[in-house]
């Protein structure tokens, strides 16, 4: 899917690119083919990106202001972009356009411990937010699996979820007001900064996970809470997929999990292979739930989430309070990727299904696998029906490549078709365009797109993401 040139500047590369360098300074543009590669796409296989004319530096919100009101006056394609860590390709470039690199802009502004809340922007690293947060007794809940090296700018731009999600929700759930620069460079602070407010409409609800279309988050809000107990795990494993959604669905009824987690025989026996961590590759699933309760009201959580297990079905259950072991046990749900990339090329899904239909779309995903002749193996979020089925192929094989494809495809739209969505915390990018025009149908596809014109008229902002069909004036 290659990207095309979507600007109608007048202005040549070399005039673009000195009018950048008079807005963030000399060190602040690459405009070296060779160099600007690396800052051209994301993590997504399957879809192509364009060549950018030049990445831009910025470490003011005044310099993206700046650089944004000459895009728009002339025209220019703007990519916002962080870590490059995404896997649907909203970071990849577009031709001729310009990439608009935010890592630079990467201060903790300020951690409030009276009002929980930290001021960040968006180059910040996931984890060093955490870190700080931690420091003062406080705590960020969002975790997405690339916390160590994702930008808070770009879990806003995917409003990304994580391990915890089940109880804590998602990263627009933990914002409070953001610093936004609009397409034409005009500076807006949706949200507010006292705790409770019902004032207007919740536009920071809309730029997040907005993934770039609709402005450039400089700044942003976010809420903390107070560091929570260490966690009790419990682990139990299952001889069907059956037993285990029962499971699943038991637990809910009965606890509030802080995570809920669950992986299929292929990606236990994928970890095992590489990490020989003695887990059970007879199972058919593996059920990892952490309580973050104090004390006694910990234990009896547990309690139920094992006796839950149990009367579902469950070959094994235990449960351990060691803090070692339990970053131990979790670690193997980290695993769950990398392990599943050393078998070959992957192409990582992200569906999400009504949690008591989780079990047929992991029966589902078995069936594209036996249908397309691949390797997929499932890991995912069982407590909000969020999964991440991982296609392994070989990218040198033409034929496997199209199977993949095909795979990819009769994935999503097996979620679609047991209620789901296309996805659960990844974003849409370029990857998922046409299988979100299906999910929100007409009306809502019409919808999406006003907002896009009312706020980006002239379609310079990540232009061509998220939805097709938006015609630049």
């Amino acid at each position: 899917m290659k990207q095309q040139r979507i600007g109608r500047s007048t202005a040549g590369p070399s005039d673009v690119v000195a009018a950048l360098r008079e807005i963030v300074g000399p060190d602040g543009v690459i405009d070296d083919a060779d160099v600007l590669v690396a800052y051209q796409r994301d993590q997504a296989g399957l879809v192509d990106a364009g060549e950018a004319m030049a990445a831009v530096f910025p470490q003011t919100t005044a310099e993206v202001s700046a650089v944004l009101e000459f895009a728009h006056r002339e025209r220019i394609p703007v990519v916002p972009r962080g870590a490059g860590s995404g896997l649907a390709g909203g970071a990849n470039a577009v031709d001729g356009g310009i990439v608009l690199v935010l890592t630079r802009m990467d201060a903790i502004v300020d951690i409030d411990v009276v009002e929980q809340t930290a001021r960040v922007q968006p180059g910040v690293v996931n984890a060093e937010l955490s870190r700080r947060a931690r420091e003062v007794g406080l705590w960020y809940p969002p975790d997405p699996a690339s916390w160590e090296f994702s930008t808070i700018g770009g879990n806003l731009a995917t409003n990304a979820g994580g391990l915890c999600c089940v109880k804590y929700g998602v990263t627009r759930d933990w914002v409070q007001q953001l610093e936004v620069v609009l397409a034409d460079g005009q500076v807006a602070t949706p949200g507010r900064q006292t705790v409770k407010g019902v004032a207007g409409y919740d536009l920071v609800g809309l730029f997040v996970g907005s993934e770039g279309t609709l402005g450039v988050i400089t700044e942003a809000t976010v809420r903390l809470r107070p560091t929570p107990p260490a966690r009790t795990t419990v682990v139990a494993t299952f001889p069907d997929l059956g037993t285990a959604g029962v499971a699943i669905a038991e637990v809910l009824a009965v606890a509030s999990p802080a995570l809920l987690e669950i992986l299929d025989a292929t990606t236990i026996a994928a970890i095992e292979q590489w990490k020989r961590m003695g887990l059970d590759t007879d199972a058919a699933a593996l059920l990892l739930a952490q309580s973050d309760l104090p004390g006694e009201l910990a234990a009896d959580e547990v309690a139920r989430i094992e006796a839950a297990c149990a009367a579902a079905g469950a070959d094994l259950v235990f449960a351990s309070t060691d803090p070692d072991e339990a970053e131990l046990l979790l670690a193997a749900r980290r695993f769950a990727y990398p392990a599943l990339e050393r078998l070959g090329d992957t192409l990582l899904d992200d569906v999400a299904v009504p949690r008591r239909r989780l079990t047929e779309m992991i029966e589902a995903v078995a069936v594209v696998a036996r249908r397309n002749e691949l390797t997929i193996g499932t890991f995912g979020h069982a407590g909000d029906g969020n999964l991440h089925p991982t296609i392994v192929y070989d990218r040198a094989d033409p034929d496997q490549v199209r199977r993949a494809e095909t795979a990819f495809d009769d994935l999503v739209q097996a979620a679609l078709d047991l209620g789901g969505t296309v996805t659960g915390e990844h974003g849409v990018g370029l990857l998922k365009r046409e299988h979100l025009a299906q999910e929100l149908g007409p009306v809502g596809a019409h919808l999406h797109r006003s907002i896009k014109t009312a706020l980006d008229p002239r379609n310079i902002l990540n232009p061509g993401k998220v939805l097709e069909g938006h015609e630049q004036s």
